[in-house]
Parts: structure tokens; C-alpha cells; sequence
């Protein structure tokens, strides 16, 4: 091998442009925050939000003015979009974590054991004391009760849906699921009072049940048969093949291979029933005593509970202190939701 053969092999190669080193973003991203610090110094910007967008605005240009002169604008362009992403990023993170860390702050101040195990009673939403236990309970047994109905309901409509449903029957229950999809829960809670009316009924915990339970379908059917569509229709035809009855394919075969995203959007659905507040308004009142029939009298829920307290908070601190504490207490429930729906869809999960 020549001399210059052995100078070439070391020279670096040419085919391989300039790159900007791994740490260039965080620095980008440090300048930039700081330029918005000193631009709303100097503009008098007091909201610490609008210095978080003028951050991500410098961040993206900044990103792409450094990657242009160094790496080129092809190269920049696909900077500026990983930078977009992120900034979209910390734009729906940030106010999620703002809003747990004020609820768990406020939350935790008479969030305690008494708290979760007693009733407001004979304490008046004005004066400090009482508890939660009693909204706790009528949470559980009316979105219980919802889950009860509105879960078998929408997994079965699904099926029906993916498996079965050809011609104008088919067409006319997806347009109908659409419809009940984008209904105000004020709606169906609505027609839930309308039936009461009708029937001459009291408040009562089950009719907000079943006021849930009709916005909990449409949100079931809509996520079980995104996930029976992903199940391939090779594991169908080979259950076929031999001899298996379609009911007993769909039962043995589709559903267990897709019971982990029907799990998920069952919870995703009592998350969403979980909260809500008008429907149980109207139909449930509210009860400050522990009340465990939900088939007679007027029953608590958290939602229910946290307005009514925040309601009485403009002259009482204990009030504004409990409606904290009972959203804290919520948040704690759909997320204890989600746990379990995690590990239920993965201990069902096919291996």
C-alpha cells in the first residue's frame, strides 16, 4: 500500500456532513428560556405562561437558525419538526401537572383517615369537620351499577357491529352510537327525569346510574370494536376451518386476543362517567347522610359533593378545604381505575 493510499484511508470522510453534538438542544432550549425570562422582564409580561410560549417560539427558531448553518435546511427542517413535537408536548404536560400539584397541595390539607370514613351528618357545610364517606359510597354504587349496565351492553353491541352487523340494522345503530357520543350529559340526564317524571319517582341513586350508563355505551362500543377490527381474520378463519361455531370463535378466540384494549376502554368510559356532575344534579340531589340503598332515597357522589361544597366556599374555608380534598380524593379513584385496568389487561393479555 503507497503512502498516499495509507494519508487517504485516515483522512475522515467527505460523504458525511457537519452534525450538531447531542447536547445542543437542552442548550438551545436554556437560551432560549432565558431570552423569554428577559423578554418579559423588559415587556412587563407577568404571566409565567405567556414567558413559557415566547420560550417555545425562540425554541423552534432558535433550533432551526443553529441546525441551517450547520447541518443545512434539510436537515433543520426535521429539527424544527422533532422541536414542534416537543414543544406540543409540554404544552399539554404542563398545565396536567399544574393542575395535580394544586389539587394534591389544596387537597391534602383535611385529607386524612376521619376524613375518608365519615359523613358530613349533622356538621353544616360552613363549619369545619364531616368527611366523604358517604359521597365514597354513592360514587362506587352508581358508577358501579352504570358499569353493570352499560359495559355488557356496548361490548355486545360491538360484537354485533364487527362480527355480524350487515344491511340497515348495522348502519343504523353506528349512526345512532355517533349521535350518542357527542350528547351534553345534561341530556341524558334529562331523559332519565323525564321517565321519572312520567312514573311519578323520587331521587333516587340508580336513575343517575342509568343516566351514566347511556353515556357510558356509546364510549364502550366505540373503543371495543376499534379493537376487535385489529384482531387479523386469519385467527377467525383457522377457528373456522375447524369446525368451531362462529359464537364460540368470537368467544374463545377474538375476544381473549383482544380483552386488553376492551379492558382499557371500559376503564377510559368509567373515568369519563366518574366525574360527572349534572345527571347526578338532577336525578340523585345529594344527600349529606350515608345512604347505601341506591334503589331508594336521595344519594351523595364526589362530583356531586365537591360542587356543593365549592358552593359554599365564598364564606367558609372549611368547605373550599373539603371540595379540594374530595377532588383530590376523585383523581386518586380513576387513577386507582387505571391501575387495575392495567394489570387485569395484562394478566389476560394472549401469551
Amino acid at each position: 500500500m503507497s503512502h498516499a493510499s495509507a494519508v487517504a484511508d485516515k483522512s475522515p470522510s467527505t460523504l458525511r456532513g457537519a452534525s450538531l453534538p447531542k447536547w445542543s438542544p437542552w442548550a438551545i432550549a436554556g437560551g432560549s428560556l432565558v431570552l423569554a425570562v428577559g423578554v418579559g422582564v423588559v415587556g412587563g409580561l407577568d404571566s409565567k405562561v405567556q414567558w413559557g410560549l415566547i420560550a417555545g417560539l425562540l425554541f423552534v427558531l432558535g433550533t432551526y437558525g443553529v441546525a441551517a448553518k450547520v447541518e443545512g435546511r434539510r436537515q433543520a427542517k426535521d429539527r424544527v419538526a422533532t422541536s414542534l413535537v416537543w414543544v406540543a408536548f409540554l404544552l399539554a404536560v404542563v398545565p396536567l401537572v399544574s393542575l395535580l400539584w394544586t389539587t394534591i397541595a389544596r387537597g391534602v390539607k383535611v385529607l386524612d383517615v376521619y376524613f375518608l370514613t365519615h359523613s358530613m351528618g349533622v356538621v353544616a357545610d360552613s363549619e369545619p369537620g364531616g368527611g366523604i364517606y358517604h359521597a365514597i359510597l354513592g360514587s362506587l354504587e352508581q358508577v358501579g351499577l352504570a358499569t353493570a349496565i352499560g359495559a355488557p351492553v356496548g361490548i355486545l353491541t360491538a360484537i354485533y357491529l364487527v362480527e355480524y352487523g350487515r344491511g340497515g340494522l348495522a348502519k343504523a345503530v353506528t349512526f345512532f352510537v355517533d349521535v350518542m357520543t357527542g350528547i351534553p350529559s345534561i341530556v341524558a340526564g334529562l331523559f332519565i327525569l323525564s321517565l321519572m317524571l312520567m312514573l311519578d319517582l323520587q331521587p333516587f341513586g340508580f336513575a343517575g346510574s342509568l343516566a351514566l350508563a347511556i353515556l357510558m355505551m356509546p364510549v364502550v362500543v366505540r373503543s371495543t370494536e376499534e379493537m376487535l377490527k385489529l384482531v387479523p381474520n386469519e385467527l377467525r378463519e383457522a377457528s373456522l376451518a375447524l369446525g368451531v361455531p362462529k359464537w364460540r370463535t368470537i368467544l374463545k378466540v377474538v375476544v381473549p386476543t383482544s380483552i386488553g384494549g376492551i379492558i382499557t376502554g371500559v376503564m377510559l368510559a368509567i373515568a369519563r362517567i366518574a366525574g360527572e356532575t349534572a345527571p347526578v344534579l338532577l336525578l340523585v340531589f345529594g344527600n349529606p347522610f350515608i345512604n347505601a340503598n341506591p334503589f331508594e332515597g336521595a344519594q351523595a357522589s364526589l362530583p356531586l359533593y365537591i360542587y356543593q361544597q365549592y358552593a359554599q366556599s365564598a364564606g367558609s374555608t372549611a368547605a373550599y378545604d373539603r371540595a379540594w380534598a374530595a377532588s383530590l380524593t376523585l383523581i386518586a379513584f380513576v387513577m386507582i381505575l387505571n391501575l387495575v385496568a392495567r394489570g387485569i389487561a395484562r394478566w389476560k393479555a394472549p401469551r
